[in-house]
C-alpha cells in the first residue's frame, strides 16, 4: 500500500506548493465539468475553463506540448460549446439536442482525429523535444481527445465513447509522468463518461 501511496505522491515532494495547489484546483473543477456534461448542464463549460486554463499552465511548464496544445484547443472548444449549447429558437428552446452522428460527422471527426496527431507532433519537433513512446502516446490521445471535444459541443452521444477510450490510455500516462491528481482525476472522468454515456443515450430514446 505504501508503495502505491509513494508512487503518486513522492513527485509531489519536491513540487512548489503553487503548482500542487493548481493541480487540486483543476482536479476539481475538471471532475465538476464532466459531472454537468453527464447532466446536460450547460455548466460544463465554465467549470471546464478553469480546469483547461490552469491545466495549460501546468503542462507548459512540464514541457509536455502536446497535452497543453490540447487543453488549449479545450479552452477555445468550451466557449464554442458554451455558445452552441445556449443557442435557443423564438420559442425559447434550446436549439442542439442530443444525438446520434450521422455518416458526415464521423468523416468530419476522422479527419480531425488525424489532423491533431499531425499538428500534435510537429508541436513537439517545433520545441526541439526528443519525442519517446509517452509522447506517441500523447499525440494519440491528443487526436482522440480533440474529436471527443468537438462531439460534445455539437451534442452528440459518440462523444462519451471516445472519452472513455482516451480516458483510459491517460490515467497510466499521468501516473507515469508523476502527476498523480490529474491520473486519478481521469480515473473518476472514466467512472462519469460511462454514466454520461448511459444517460445521453437514454435521452435519444
Amino acid at each position: 500500500m505504501n508503495e502505491v501511496l509513494d508512487f503518486f505522491f513522492e513527485p509531489y515532494y519536491h513540487k512548489p506548493l503553487f503548482e500542487i495547489i493548481l493541480e487540486a484546483v483543476a482536479t476539481i473543477f475538471g471532475i465538476a465539468s464532466v459531472y454537468y456534461s453527464k447532466k446536460e448542464n450547460i455548466l460544463v463549460y465554465p467549470t471546464g475553463l478553469v480546469a483547461t486554463i490552469i491545466t495549460v499552465y501546468l503542462l507548459y511548464q512540464a514541457a509536455y506540448y502536446g497535452d497543453m496544445m490540447m487543453n488549449f484547443y479545450y479552452s477555445v472548444m468550451s466557449i464554442y460549446g458554451w455558445y452552441n449549447w445556449a443557442r435557443k429558437n423564438d420559442s425559447e428552446e434550446h436549439v442542439v439536442h442530443i444525438t446520434r452522428t450521422n455518416m458526415r460527422e464521423k468523416i468530419i471527426g476522422f479527419i480531425m482525429f488525424v489532423a491533431t496527431m499531425i499538428v500534435t507532433y510537429f508541436v513537439y519537433k517545433c520545441f526541439g523535444y526528443k519525442l519517446e513512446m509517452v509522447n506517441y502516446i500523447d499525440v494519440f490521445t491528443s487526436g482522440v481527445f480533440f474529436t471527443a471535444m468537438w462531439y460534445m459541443a455539437i451534442k452528440k452521444l459518440e462523444n462519451w465513447t471516445l472519452w472513455i477510450f482516451a480516458d483510459l490510455i491517460t490515467v497510466p500516462l499521468y501516473a507515469h509522468r508523476g502527476m498523480g491528481m490529474l491520473s486519478f482525476q481521469y480515473v473518476i472522468f472514466t467512472i462519469l463518461a460511462i454514466q454520461g454515456y448511459y444517460a445521453w443515450r437514454k435521452n435519444i430514446k
